[in-house]
């Protein structure tokens, strides 16, 4: 499989990121055992979580995909070392204090992580969402302590625009502080607005490893939501809604003739999409069966042609009548 560097953290990943939302939520621990295990037989090695998931369940408070992963390293000698694991901070865990960038609230944090994961290193430590009330010296002066300590080796940011992630790229030049190196955006085939123009440009000119969250429109470019009949009953049909429109169609359409012609599947496509798209380093995507694992394997070994790329692009484009 081929591997992608990511961004200047040394690491190289494959191009595909296991979305670890989906852990303790939408599958029991069996069942995440064997989707983690099957995911890096395929030659995957690199795992999303946060420590947030999935506190939006009735009944959970954040902490579960983390305990997952880390009971799934406990019963697995020797596959920490095999993955890049992924994780972040800053969503509202529910307590006083227990949300936001920072410097008390990270290093509280991460330990928490640390010990749910059964680690003792985190890969790669995303601000989850922006903290208007911390500045970017108190949080990356945060993760330096951290780095320095060894308990994370690289850090990123989710849900930064281009002027957040240039300030905190600028601020950490200027006080000699640990950068940002990885950004973590919605991005797919619908959603584009988040990424491509002055963040993409930015990450392009500096070097940010770019991993891509609801690479699938939370299932919808997988072709199984087309109605709002389709929706019922499903844990994200929330979330699908959206994506019922006639653009939304319109990239069903397409993603369907280009399936059809490599024998391929939907998903498989505009993860293929996404993963050749520029400055793109790998989607995330969630899997909940050994099945859909196979299925990134076909998308990370798919090659689009030109014509291809350019007609799923055209598609999803965003006009003013869209």
């Amino acid at each position: 499989m081929q591997m992608k560097k990511l961004g200047s953290t040394g690491f190289e990943i494959a191009p595909i990121v296991f979305g670890g939302n989906v852990l303790g939520w939408t599958t029991d621990e069996a069942k995440s055992f064997r989707v983690l295990d099957a995911f890096v037989d395929h030659g995957f090695d690199a795992i999303d979580t946060a420590d947030v998931y999935s506190a939006w369940v009735d009944g959970h408070k954040g902490g579960e995909s983390e305990t997952v992963l880390g009971k799934w390293f406990a019963a697995r000698p020797g596959m920490r070392a095999k993955v890049k694991l992924f994780t972040k901070v800053g969503s509202d865990m529910g307590g006083p204090g227990e949300k936001g960038l920072s410097e008390a609230w990270i290093m509280k944090a991460v330990d928490r992580s640390l010990e749910r994961l059964q680690t003792e290193s985190i890969d790669l430590y995303f601000s989850h969402w922006p903290d208007p009330d911390t500045g970017h010296a108190e949080t990356l002066g945060a993760y330096g302590k951290l780095l320095a300590a060894g308990k994370i080796k690289a850090i990123g940011a989710s849900n930064y625009d281009a002027e957040l992630l240039g300030s905190a790229l600028k601020m950490a030049k200027a006080e000699g502080l640990p950068a940002y190196q990885v950004i973590q955006p919605e991005y797919n085939l619908y959603d584009r607005g988040s990424f491509e123009g002055p963040l993409r440009d930015l990450c392009l000119a500096e070097n940010i490893g770019v991993v891509t969250y609801f690479s699938l429109a939370a299932g919808f470019l997988s072709g199984k939501y087309r109605s709002e009949a389709d929706m019922k009953g499903k844990a994200r049909a929330g979330m699908v809604e959206k994506y019922l429109t006639e653009r939304g169609m319109r990239i069903l359409d397409v993603l369907d003739d280009v399936a059809g012609a490599h024998d391929a599947k939907s998903a498989e496509v505009a993860l293929a999409w996404l993963i050749g798209r520029e400055g793109v380093t790998a989607p995330i995507a969630s899997a909940t069966s050994v099945a859909q694992v196979e299925s990134f394997a076909k998308a990370a070994s798919l090659k689009l042609t030109a014509e291809d790329m350019a007609r799923l692009t055209e598609a999803g484009a965003v006009t003013e009548a869209a």
